[in-house]
């Protein structure tokens, strides 16, 4: 909430906001005087977000969409019903994401099929509705939840690595073209986050946090003018430097950190 009392941002759009990263974000936009649209493919999930934030007396509203970003034409239909509804939204962060570990002896291009139609297609559909009535309007701010593991291969990581890796590298190429627009793009990149997701991981994960950090980290870097948003800071740090060794180094590093 600003001083005037009107939220920064007082109509949002979030994808994947039923659990986790998306549903800690959500509440906490809520929290703070943001209407809050959600989506998920399970309308009772969201639901139950949009009845938490009532039950803590937010001033923002939750307001539950439910869609499947993977299916054809899903971004483009949910943002004509949030515009007849109600409006184009101030900020939209596309969050919906899915994780499966994929060791060499899994190696599927199933998998990479499945978690890159999740992490980057679905994505990039969104920026495909997005982006242009945004730019029409000359404002607006746009959020894309890509992740550390996308800086470098990590072991297991082959799929969901790469899939990160390709939301960065768009990411990077757009907002370069999005300079003067009025249309802020930024990208997320969290560390391990406790989720249903990072749950399905069978390694000690460093910096483990909690989703309701990783929404304070994330809100406050939307309030920054910086392109990346990464946290934990510490974790982050590291991953970053690792990305600039040499890939002896770096391989030796990794192998024998994680004991693979």
């Amino acid at each position: 909430m600003n001083i005037s009392g009107i939220p920064r941002w007082p109509l949002v759009w979030i994808t994947g906001a039923g659990t986790g990263i998306g549903r800690a974000t959500a509440l906490r936009l809520a929290e703070q005087g943001s209407d809050v649209v959600i989506s998920g493919r399970r309308l009772e999930v969201l639901q139950q977000v949009a009845d938490d934030a009532k039950s803590a007396g937010y001033i923002g509203r939750i307001l539950p969409l439910a869609m499947d970003v993977t299916e054809l034409g899903a971004n483009q239909q949910a943002l004509d019903r949030i515009e007849a509804q109600w409006r184009l939204p101030d900020l939209v962060i596309f969050n919906a994401g899915n994780h499966q570990p994929m060791p060499l002896d899994q190696l599927s291009v199933e998998t990479c099929r499945d978690l890159m139609e999740i992490n980057f297609l679905a994505v990039m559909a969104g920026l495909e509705a997005v982006i242009p009535r945004m730019r029409a309007r000359g404002q607006g701010q746009i959020a894309c939840v890509a992740s550390l593991a996308g800086y470098r291969g990590l072991p297991t990581a082959a799929a969901y690595g790469a899939s990160k890796a390709a939301l960065i590298n768009a990411c990077e190429a757009l907002a370069i073209e999005m300079q003067g627009s009025g249309v802020q793009l930024q990208v997320v990149n969290p560390g391990f986050v406790r989720t249903p997701l990072t749950d399905l991981n069978e390694f000690e994960m460093p910096q483990l946090i909690s989703p309701e950090e990783a929404a304070y980290q994330l809100v406050k870097g939307l309030g920054s003018r910086r392109f990346e948003i990464r946290f934990p800071s510490g974790f982050a740090r590291t991953l970053a430097l690792l990305r600039m060794l040499p890939y002896w180094l770096y391989f030796k590093l990794i192998k024998r950190g994680t004991g693979l």
